[in-house]
């Protein structure tokens, strides 16, 4: 920027010495100025139906959360059949948790997953009835069922639901990878009979041949080829183990969708055959006279597909395809039309957005239907039967993320006139001759409230002052009063809106991977506290030790989040939910700086006095347990540092080798993430924790007999 005219005869107004004291008068009505903070604290009262509106939860959130009369965030297990006296109070369920079992809580740690089999239930339901009306209502000739990608997440409780829940509808899964296929055969062997094991992913022979067992033992699986190549092994397999495969094909379809999600789509996507590849394995079957095997057809748009203009367009094509492969006379009677169901992150419902979709659960269904009976009514082909692989719509919203904030910083939150004193107006005065112009003009501008001109001197004298301080002309104490007087500046005429950084207790790349990687949002909204006015804007910053792991992007296209005074609330901390997460996340997030998982709960609706009942309660992964993961030993690491610990006692150090060693047993068995008010022990010394090292006070070599028997206890417990 150009050095701006030193207006020389410029005067502050009378009452005022040039020589600042470090504050200025009180602003007056400025134009063009926005009211602060603190004036629109008292616009009008706050309440539940406001935080709703600011955080979307009624856009997003529909029909499974919303906020209650407590301000509290309300989880509906049923949907829009909840009743008011079935409704889960998330903050209770955090409480029964988190706290200590002598309170009666779990003793659980956070970060937190809270799992919600009821919702999850009622999301299976949910498309399956979709899908029944529109084939009733259109007067389809075949049905639907359903798979659940095991990829979206495999913990075992998730699949286990989606196959028991399924069992009525038909509904089966679908494998990517070998330990996926025996995860699902092992869970499909108590579900529906007729429920559809679909295999796909890259196979090698012990892949083949693991499908083909399954077929043996009267699972329905089908083996869908991605690659023309892999029918050579099918058919070898099949051959030598004397099985007949159930063969499905999976189409390179032309049409795509042109956001993130639909990269992996069209001609240059990554699985599929072409219709040349396709007529290939078609008329090697016929040679083979295993034309019969070939019963599916299967493609895939991509994810989060943005409207059902181009989901018919998609299913049209495919369905196309499916009625020739019948006149060529394969034995073709499902079509599989992959995932791509999206679900509305940011509750726009926009079709023009990564983080939406244009269309809810009953609309996606009469679009396939639609289009697929359009294609076979025209070609004489009879309605095959329906199948999706819907697994971001089915477990996203089943699943809350819940973390606790341990402390926050506002840039520059030390006031410079308090902090420097005196030597405040001093460093301003000491400037150089050629700043003193722009100091001037910085206050004349600030006096008569003029935003623009104070926009202007403020930049043009911190740029300048860096550039002095970086060629050592300045001190750090003209640097700091310098940063010091722009900042009050702005805040006295109403232009200081800082952002406040939230730490919180949580690994931003093992829990929220798909936000530091592709840039996915997820609402994050705080779960109590709704009944009060949020007065700050925040971003937040998670524990490891890279810059990336912030979250500085939220729906609504906002770069903060509003949120609560930190430590203003009842509760004693203050907690924040990701929903929406339940959906690869979990599986995809890995050990970044050694933060292990969260701890999980599953919780069910129930009659009780609270509503809910705690089935399943499991501690997040220990030090020890992600050090294992990454090859280490903790036994060994235990043992060396020990040892260490009783050489340096024998040559007369201060150290307590028996308090070294229940400290550092303490250490292995506890989980990475931070303890909040140090109820856990953290100095190893003493703690609530179950199954931690006991003991205040070390001793002498009888100590490590007890230590040694704890350690195996935990090792067993983590193994």
């Amino acid at each position: 920027m150009p050095a701006l005219a030193c207006v020389g005869a410029a005067v502050p107004p009378p009452g005022y010495a040039l020589a600042w004291d470090g504050s200025l008068p009180a602003p007056g009505p400025f134009p063009g100025g926005a009211p602060t903070a603190t004036a629109l604290e008292h616009v009008s009262p706050w309440s539940p139906d406001l935080s709703a509106a600011l955080y979307k939860i009624d856009s997003w959130g529909a029909p499974y959360f919303s906020v209650n009369a407590a301000g509290n965030i309300a989880v509906r297990p049923y949907g829009a059949a909840t009743l008011p006296h079935q409704e889960i109070d998330l903050m209770k369920v955090v409480r029964k948790a988190s706290d200590s079992k002598s309170a009666g809580g779990l003793g659980l740690q956070l970060p937190l997953i809270v799992r919600l089999p009821n919702v999850l239930r009622h999301r299976l339901e949910s498309l399956h009835s979709a899908f029944d009306f529109a084939i009733r209502s259109t007067g389809y000739g075949a049905h639907y069922q359903g798979v659940y990608p095991v990829k979206c997440n495999q913990d075992r409780f998730i699949v286990e639901d989606v196959v028991e829940f399924g069992v009525p509808f038909r509904f089966g899964l679908e494998a990517g990878s070998k330990p996926e296929l025996l995860l699902a055969m092992s869970c499909l062997a108590r579900g529906s009979p007729d429920a559809l094991l679909i295999c796909n992913g890259y196979k090698d022979q012990e892949y083949v041949a693991l499908a083909l067992l399954a077929r043996t033992l009267d699972l329905n699986a089908v083996i869908v080829l991605e690659q023309e190549e892999e029918l050579d092994t099918v058919v070898e397999a099949s051959r030598r183990l004397g099985v007949r495969p159930v063969i499905g094909l999976r189409a390179k379809l032309r049409t795509r969708h042109s956001g993130h999600f639909g990269s992996t789509s069209g001609e240059k996507g990554k699985f599929g055959l072409t219709t040349a590849q396709i007529l290939s394995v078609a008329r090697k079957l016929q040679r083979l006279g295993m034309l019969d095997c070939l019963q599916l057809l299967h493609f895939h748009i991509g994810s989060q597909i943005p409207s059902t203009a181009l989901l018919v367009d998609g299913v049209g094509e495919a369905a196309q395809i499916y009625c020739e492969l019948a006149r060529l006379g394969a034995a073709m009677r499902v079509i599989d039309v992959g995932g791509g169901l999206g679900i509305d992150y940011d509750g726009s419902h926009s079709s023009v957005s990564d983080m939406s979709v244009g269309y809810g659960l009953d609309e996606y269904a009469e679009a396939v239907v639609r289009a697929v009976q359009y294609a076979c009514d025209r070609k004489g082909v009879p309605h095959p039967i329906l199948c999706s692989e819907s697994g971001r719509a089915l477990v996203s919203h089943h699943s809350v993320l819940v973390f606790e904030a341990m402390s926050s910083t506002t840039v520059a939150a030390v006031d410079p006139a308090n902090a420097l004193g005196p030597g405040l107006t001093y460093s301003l005065e000491d400037l150089p001759d050629d700043m003193q112009g722009d100091y001037r003009n910085l206050m004349e501008a600030t006096f008569q409230f003029d935003c623009e001109k104070c926009l202007i001197y403020t930049d043009h004298l911190k740029r300048k002052c860096v550039e002095l301080f970086k060629d050592g002309l300045l001190g750090l104490e003209h640097l700091a009063a310098v940063d010091g007087l722009c900042e009050l500046v702005a805040k006295e005429i109403g232009l200081a809106n800082p952002v406040t950084t939230y730490h919180v207790n949580l690994s931003l790349f093992t829990s929220i991977p798909d936000f530091w990687a592709i840039g996915q949002l997820f609402p994050i909204v705080p779960i109590h506290r709704l009944d009060q006015r949020p007065v700050v804007e925040g971003v937040l910053s998670d524990l490891t030790c890279d810059s990336d792991g912030k979250v500085d992007r939220f729906i609504g296209g906002r770069p903060s989040l509003p949120l609560h005074e930190f430590g203003g609330g009842k509760e004693g901390g203050y907690y924040l939910g990701m929903f929406l997460g339940g959906a690869y996340q979990e599986a995809l997030g890995g050990l970044h700086n050694l933060f292990g998982g969260p701890s999980v709960v599953r919780v069910t609706q129930s009659d009780g006095p609270h509503c809910f009942a705690v089935t399943q309660a499991v501690p997040g992964p220990s030090c020890a347990d992600v050090l294992r993961a990454m090859q280490h030993e903790p036994r060994l690491m235990f043992e060396a540092l020990k040892r260490r610990a009783e050489s340096s006692a024998a040559r007369g150090g201060v150290v307590n080798a028996g308090a070294v060693a229940t400290a550092l047993a303490c250490a292995f068995h506890s989980m990475p993430y931070l303890v909040v008010g140090g109820e856990a022990g953290g100095d190893g010394m003493s703690s609530d924790s179950e199954g931690s090292a006991g003991g205040t006070e070390g001793g002498d070599g009888g100590s490590y007999e007890v230590e040694d028997e704890e350690w195996e206890f935990m090792r067993c417990l983590s193994v």
